[in-house]
């Protein structure tokens, strides 16, 4: 039996892969509340995509999708936290606004290419103002996995990856030689 990359299951799944133009550019905002039946259109793929994906692979530090990462250069994301029972976060046209100075490294994976894992720098604590679908600011404080992980997603609306953000010199992990797969990011208490 032919093993199946993990980079071809995503792309199976309709997650576009690196190289494709609309993951290294950026995105347009959505004009809310004039634009909201895009909007959520938009948020209802990226929840689709979601379910699809979890059918097929654990995320023990949760997960997120941009909207570049199913073709649409618009600014949304999801996120889905690793914590049972949490709820998902709906980005709509994210700004970090202040970052943490302090930061710390932990290894990342992108469904865009999931063959190997990043070691990348990110600040623990970020504040992010997005749009509700009536037009209306929210600021959010996120904090460790969370901050990271929506830090993630904002950098795909900005057409980054984390390869953007790795110190020069460190190279992307394959996934066969990544070890902490199922397991949560380390924090110190």
């Amino acid at each position: 039996m032919i093993e199946v990359r993990p980079s071809q299951q995503m792309r199976d799944l309709g997650v576009v892969q690196h190289g494709a133009p609309v993951l290294a550019e950026p995105v347009r905002p959505f004009d809310l509340p004039t634009e909201r039946d895009a909007a959520e259109q938009t948020v209802e793929m990226l929840f689709a995509s979601i379910e699809r994906i979890a059918r097929v692979h654990t995320f023990a530090k949760g997960m997120g999708i941009a909207a570049p990462q199913i073709g649409i250069g618009r600014a949304a994301a999801v996120v889905q936290p690793a914590a049972e029972g949490a709820g998902a976060i709906v980005l709509l046209n994210p700004r970090v606004t202040p970052a943490s100075e302090e930061s710390d490294e932990q290894y990342e994976g992108c469904l865009s290419f999931f063959d190997v894992r990043g070691l990348v720098p990110r600040p623990l604590r970020i504040t992010v103002e997005t749009t509700t679908l009536h037009g209306t600011t929210v600021t959010t404080v996120y904090e460790r996995g969370l901050a990271r992980l929506v830090s993630h997603e904002i950098d795909h609306l900005d057409g980054l990856l984390y390869l953007n953000r790795m110190r020069p010199g460190v190279e992307p992990l394959p996934v066969e030689q990544y070890r902490q797969t199922g397991r949560a990011w380390a924090y110190d208490s």
